[in-house]
């Protein structure tokens, strides 16, 4: 029978706590904007064509099939995607949830990306609201699913466990 000091006990049992949670953070799969779309399904054929609604002054984005296509093998993976922050909810301590997207004013200026190149996130912890022009890296589980409001389609969807500033290498 093997015996433990209470010394070794506790750092035994604090070791089996915070080894989880330190493996679970390094798991973080990186990936890139070009992983949203389904393999075989070339960048080229998911932008769509659109129409102008003159009248509220708005563009319509209409996209084909392959601009909704998901890559559901990322739905439920635990992912790092850098990207851009387009703020939804907005308070005195920072963005709460925003339009996540690849390249900066994206989804502001026409044509929008298309759904499987949109990403909806977000955050108990608020983003800063003097870094919202920053590249930032998102880290969370990832969900495929389509949805929509007033800025975008959105194909994917993140609830950000942490975000860091990209640092460009």
């Amino acid at each position: 029978m093997i015996r433990l000091s209470r010394r070794q006990l506790l750092l035994t049992s604090t070791a089996a706590a915070v080894l989880p949670r330190m493996a679970q953070a390094a798991d973080y799969q990186e990936i890139t904007w070009d992983d949203l779309i389904p393999p075989g399904v070339p960048y080229s054929e998911i932008i769509g064509n659109g129409e102008m609604d003159v009248m509220n002054d708005t563009w319509n984005p209409v996209f084909d099939e392959n601009g909704v296509k998901l890559n559901m093998a990322l739905d439920g993976m635990a992912v790092k995607l850098p990207g851009y922050i387009i703020p939804i909810d907005v308070g005195t301590e920072g963005v709460t949830s925003f339009v996540f997207v690849p390249y900066t004013g994206a989804c502001i200026h026409v044509p929008p990306p298309p759904p499987n190149q949109v990403v909806f996130v977000t955050s108990e912890t608020p983003w800063p609201n003097d870094q919202l022009f920053d590249a930032v890296w998102v880290y969370g589980i990832m969900s495929a699913k389509l949805q929509s409001n007033e800025l975008a389609q959105m194909g994917y969807e993140i609830e950000a466990e942490k975000m860091e500033i990209y640092e460009w290498t």
